[in-house]
């Protein structure tokens, strides 16, 4: 972890106008969020959920953006309690929402800073057109209880692409969008003080961009099989630790206790560690199992594990499979130096 903190660093050396804002979607610890504002001088953390959000706030994290939209009013209304103790930003693509937005920072006497969101190609949340840019902006300068705080154009769908080059090409698109969104503000005589976006697997070309004043890495921390598949400089740090509990040499396979509630499917199966993976495959066993299968082509007798033996997992999402435990154990040379609650997980809100 602390070799991928110090790349990241060294990779936003060479584009200083555009600050870390890490996404603490990906570990969901305060301590970790403290941690890494300190480590890269970040201006702060997002976050995806209100939930989120609330334990970082908690855990004395003073800087949050809610990198998504919130619109039920009961939300709003935490939303706005939330800023009376730390710098809180909110995304929206609505006018409705933002007018709510308003209606509960003014009820509690606080200023939200709420950031536009452009849809840069994702075709997820987000206002299409430069106009509709403009005209969300002013109608959250005309409203009391907000401060127009720049605009969100972030494109989750290219992050996983798998080569370096074929990544900056895709990001070239949406930075082109992200411009033409901000030169749109300002001839309206709008300053747009934030663009902010980019993950792990394009902030560098969003940083180089000179447009963008923030980037959102979060996975750099971690790693996880489906990165790994990309062309990235990342090291794993996140393992699952489970132990075999079951071995069938007829079948020649073998039963660990870890399944679907401790790491994530969603992006592949995890991988093991060390010289088990070059031998077996991690098959879904269910809920609480998970099955180890030797990989095709592998020649010879393969040597399967003892009952009792521990091994690790690479989980294929790391964010998910993160969202599955209590706590992370940071361990050094074999010894456990820190461990850090995940006080964020859970469904969200």
């Amino acid at each position: 972890m602390d070799q991928n903190i110090d790349t990241l660093n060294s990779l936003l050396k060479a584009h200083p106008n555009a600050r870390p804002r890490l996404h603490a979607k990906a570990h969901k610890s305060p301590g970790i969020a403290r941690m890494q504002i300190e480590k890269h001088d970040a201006v702060g953390v997002c976050c995806q959920k209100l939930a989120e959000a609330e334990a970082m706030v908690a855990g004395g994290v003073p800087d949050v953006l809610i990198s998504n939209e919130i619109v039920q009013r009961p939300k709003l209304k935490r939303l706005a309690e939330l800023a009376t103790h730390a710098k809180i930003s909110i995304c929206a693509d609505d006018i409705a929402n933002v007018r709510d937005i308003s209606a509960a920072a003014s009820e509690a006497g606080m200023q939200i800073g709420v950031l536009v969101e452009v849809n840069v190609g994702q075709n997820r949340c987000g206002v299409d057109t430069p106009s509709e840019a403009v005209a969300l902006a002013q109608e959250i300068v005309s409203l009391p209880g907000l401060e127009f705080a720049g605009i969100q154009a972030y494109h989750g769908g290219i992050q996983h692409v798998r080569e370096r080059e074929e990544r900056q090409l895709a990001v070239e698109k949406v930075v082109a969008k992200a411009r033409e969104a901000v030169d749109a503000l300002r001839e309206a005589g709008l300053e747009c003080p934030v663009v902010t976006g980019g993950g792990t697997g394009t902030f560098e070309f969003e940083a180089a961009s000179g447009v963008y004043t923030e980037v959102q890495p979060g996975s750099y921390l971690f790693g996880d099989a489906d990165y790994a598949r990309n062309d990235c400089p990342w090291q794993q740090s996140l393992f699952v630790q489970t132990t075999v509990m079951s071995v069938n040499p007829s079948r020649g396979t073998a039963v660990i206790d870890a399944g679907l509630k401790a790491s994530s499917f969603d992006s592949g199966p995890p991988l093991l560690a060390g010289s088990l993976g070059k031998c077996f495959d991690v098959e879904n066993g269910g809920d609480e199992h998970g099955i180890l299968v030797p990989k095709s082509g592998v020649q010879g007798t393969v040597q399967l594990p003892k009952v009792g033996e521990v091994v690790r997992l690479i989980p294929g999402h790391c964010d998910p499979t993160v969202n599955c435990h209590d706590f992370l154990v940071g361990v050094r040379k074999g010894q456990v130096e820190v461990v850090f609650e995940i006080s964020g997980r859970g469904p969200g809100f």
